[in-house]
């Protein structure tokens, strides 16, 4: 069982990984990531 499902588990992990390659959801994901980095610095330090 533990083969099938590490096969399984590299087989999303490359899907993922072709999709993010692809230039429409690169740039959906830079857009994201801009996002979450202001909201990070627009928090106050504790």
């Amino acid at each position: 069982m533990s083969i099938m499902k590490k096969l399984q588990q590299s087989g999303v992990a490359k899907k993922v990984m072709d999709e993010a390659r692809k230039p429409e959801n690169k740039a959906k994901a830079q857009d994201a990531l801009r996002k979450i980095q202001a909201k990070r610095g627009a928090r106050r330090p504790r």
